[in-house]
């Protein structure tokens, strides 16, 4: 999986909810800490920031899956070793996110003209949040 890949939302593609997801790969806050080496705190930390949108049990438990368990990695690796502060990984984060939806567009060969409309969104997205 591509570190990119790992920026999807934290319910598998084609799954609604918990129930439609493999419990196989669904891992409790205390099991999600100790795979990454990190403290429980620090998770619900990223999740305050936005960082991670675990899925939530009815009883307000959460519940991470491997996708999300990906992304924290990621953000453990540009904190920890790249040096990065959690501002700057947000804005990473975000960046590598309209990345993904525009790169779809730009494999298309020719595009519609809605096409057309979004990809010019995300750019301008995009050139805002680097400031251009």
């Amino acid at each position: 999986m591509s570190t990119l890949d790992s920026l999807q939302g934290s319910t598998p593609v084609g799954a609604t909810s918990i129930s439609d997801m493999d419990h196989a790969d669904l891992f409790l806050i205390s099991m999600a800490a100790r795979l990454l080496g990190m403290h429980p705190q620090t998770l619900r930390k990223y999740e305050r920031l936005g960082l991670v949108r675990p899925t939530r049990t009815l009883g307000s438990m959460r519940v991470y899956s491997r996708e999300e368990l990906e992304r924290l990695r990621l953000v453990k690796q540009l904190v920890d070793e790249s040096g990065i502060n959690l501002a700057g990984v947000q804005r990473l984060l975000s960046i590598a996110e309209v990345v993904e939806r525009i790169r779809p567009l730009a494999r298309g060969d020719a595009l519609t003209r809605a096409e057309a409309r979004r990809l010019a969104h995300e750019v301008e997205r995009l050139s805002a949040m680097l400031g251009l």
